[in-house]
């Protein structure tokens, strides 16, 4: 199984165009479903064996993975997972098996993203002077940073994947290379431009115009992990609560323009969603927060809260 699962694994990194990230989940998910099919029938798994698996066996790995306590969002992905590799098994293997489709996967509730208040926003710039007073251009970097994600909704990949000749000339609009590769127009405001020519313009180095725009402290491109702490010493140090993270920042950016009267699909465009559900969701955030002024602001809330 060994040489199937690899050949499913660069299947979908040179054919599907998933991340490396992405492929590597769903490796360790398969892998992890082999071992537990393996102990089941009590022998090395063939091909055989997965087109034989039934709804019995697969209710067993679904009731071994919840002894162990995994979570359902674990669990829901797994079997996601499987399903793709039982498709390419049909597909390039004539291996079919009906039985995964006849088991439900766990109902997972969609938690509601939070967006940060602008005034924390802006008090973001205060702390990282005060953090990072000592390294002006360390200082300079990690405010474009945070106006870059806040200022055009990126991801945090998106972000740190920008090279030096994407802002250069101060381009109207930047072509995002998302998930799935998946290309997008996004708009840029002068005060993310002004935010990062202050930064290059002290940048001891990675000024090629090829170079990663954003640089660690030994001139490497930045990693996701160096811009998670960033925010987290932010968030440390102006005492905020944890979900103030880089995503959190895009989430902010999604909610203001929703609140600005930007429509859904305009939005799922700009943020670069594959469905408008997940896009729908920062309509239930947006209520939250017209439900919670309601209910301190309204008179008659307020006589209610009186009674």
């Amino acid at each position: 199984m060994n040489e199937i699962i690899n050949e499913f694994i660069e299947y979908l990194v040179g054919t599907k165009n998933y991340s490396e990230h992405t492929a590597t989940a769903y490796e360790t998910d398969i892998r992890e479903f082999v071992s537990f099919l393996a102990n089941f029938i009590g022998g090395n798994v063939e091909l055989g064996d997965m087109a034989r698996a039934d709804t019995i066996c697969f209710r067993a790995y679904l009731a071994d993975r919840g002894r162990r306590g995994l979570a359902h969002k674990s669990t829901a992905r797994a079997l996601s997972s499987l399903r793709g590799f039982y498709k390419y098994l049909a597909k390039h293997h004539n291996i079919k098996n009906d039985a995964i489709g006849l088991i439900s996967s766990p109902k997972v509730p969609r938690k509601l993203s939070k967006a940060i208040a602008p005034a924390d926003v802006a008090n973001m710039k205060t702390a990282i002077l005060d953090t990072e007073g000592d390294e002006p251009w360390i200082a300079a970097r990690d405010w474009a940073l945070v106006t870059l994600i806040f200022g055009c909704g990126l991801r945090i990949s998106e972000a740190l994947s920008l090279k030096n000749l994407d802002v250069r000339a101060r381009p109207d609009v930047l072509r995002i290379l998302g998930k799935g590769n998946k290309e997008r127009i996004v708009p840029v405001l002068s005060a993310v431009y002004d935010a990062i020519e202050k930064y290059v313009a002290i940048r001891p180095f990675g000024n090629a115009p090829t170079d990663e725009l954003f640089r660690s402290v030994r001139g490497l491109p930045m990693s996701p992990r160096m811009a998670e702490k960033v925010i987290e010493k932010i968030r440390n140090y102006l005492q905020l609560p944890d979900y103030v993270t880089p995503h959190a920042l895009r989430h902010t950016f999604a909610t203001a323009l929703l609140a600005g009267g930007a429509d859904l699909r305009s939005l799922q465009e700009l943020l670069g969603h594959a469905s408008l559900s997940t896009t729908q969701l920062y309509t239930k955030v947006n209520m939250a927060e017209i439900s919670n002024i309601y209910m301190h602001a309204h008179p008659r809330a307020l006589e209610a809260n009186d009674e």
